[in-house]
């Protein structure tokens, strides 16, 4: 059985770090699907999914991390071509990647005790994100 839904994320964009956790959590609960694979994908080329332990520390780790390696304050091609200043969004996102797919084991996400599923806008402004959940299984 194959079961999607989707659900909106409205996010501060300039890196902002979600946790949908349990948005998923709730849509797979809602598909009846004991087990399977959920995959958790966002749409949009400027935001990526990916898991992380959730805490303060660690988001900041993070953002400061993808500033170092992909900077937001140098020229990209993109830029001069379209003039909307989110090259480094794009690459970002292209970094991480738009989904993730999790073991679902009776009913339940196979995530480790200090797992949770983020969502991370790096575009430089407040967006709206739709992201799908599907759940395949039995």
């Amino acid at each position: 059985m194959v079961v999607s839904a989707s659900f909106a994320v409205q996010s501060k964009g300039y890196c902002d770090v979600v946790d949908i956790t349990d948005k998923v959590e709730l849509e797979v609960a809602a598909s009846k699907i004991r087990n399977g694979l959920v995959t958790v994908f966002v749409r949009g080329s400027t935001a990526g999914v990916s898991t992380m332990e959730f805490e303060p520390g660690l988001v900041a780790d993070l953002q400061r991390t993808l500033e170092k390696l992909i900077p937001s304050n140098v020229p990209y091609n993109h830029d001069a071509r379209w003039g909307d200043g989110n090259g480094f969004s794009h690459i970002r996102a292209t970094m991480m990647g738009p989904s993730l797919v999790v073991p679902l084991q009776s009913g339940k996400l196979s995530l480790g005790t200090w797992q949770q599923i983020i969502l991370v806008d790096f575009d430089n402004r407040p967006r709206r994100r739709e992201v799908q959940v599907q759940v395949v299984g039995e």
